[in-house]
């Protein structure tokens, strides 16, 4: 929902240390670092070690806005960076949950995460498959000077409130069941919101 806005203060903020203490490291580097910085976090929640998981959950964010500030910077942005990055981030939205669930380990806390993991599956399907007709359609990122590879339509939940329940769910696990159904919910109506902006501005015969 607010990801858009908070772009352009994230990039100025990563921009000094993409520019002088990362210049000669490769973005796809730091995408991979960040991806075991999660791994890390995941398999620390899972020990029901939930302050040290949300410290390496929050690099993990960083080192993920980092690379791509990163190519940016260096002229080195390629689409296969920018899909790596995204898969990668896949991974990790599903890889933290089950993490927190399975630390949990109650049935409750198994049925909240199989209703989360199938918001975020319909959640990815209908931003992914409009990203891409955007772009067909030459309505994509570069036509509307977004900073990331593809353009990603609004919606309630994006990542900015994705990170925020995140970092809920480590500092109070006792509580996953209602705010993974809470953050379903939201992942639903954000499905359910893109459908109907979809039915309503692609309708119409593609211009790519």
């Amino acid at each position: 929902m607010v990801d858009k806005l908070l772009r352009g203060p994230k990039e100025q903020a990563l921009a000094p240390v993409a520019l002088h203490l990362l210049r000669r490291i490769h973005p796809t580097t730091i995408t991979l670092l960040a991806f075991g910085v999660g791994g890390a976090a995941a398999l620390a929640i899972w020990q029901q070690q939930y302050m040290l998981g949300l410290g390496l959950w929050l690099l993990n964010r960083v080192l993920d806005g980092l690379d791509g500030t990163l190519a940016r910077i260096t002229n080195q942005q390629t689409d296969f960076g920018g899909y790596l990055d995204i898969l990668l981030d896949t991974v990790m939205y599903a890889a933290i949950p089950t993490a927190l669930a399975f630390s949990v380990g109650t049935t409750a806390a198994y049925q909240s995460l199989v209703l989360l993991l199938i918001a975020f599956y319909l959640n990815c399907a209908s931003w992914m498959y409009v990203a891409a007709l955007l772009e067909q359609r030459r309505a994509g990122a570069a036509t509307s000077g977004e900073l990331t590879t593809i353009t990603m339509p609004s919606g309630l939940m994006e990542g900015a409130e994705t990170i925020g329940f995140f970092v809920l769910f480590m500092l109070f696990p006792s509580a996953i069941v209602p705010l993974f159904i809470t953050m379903a919910l939201l992942a639903f109506a954000t499905v359910g919101q893109r459908l109907i902006w979809a039915a309503r501005a692609l309708a119409g015969p593609s211009s790519g």
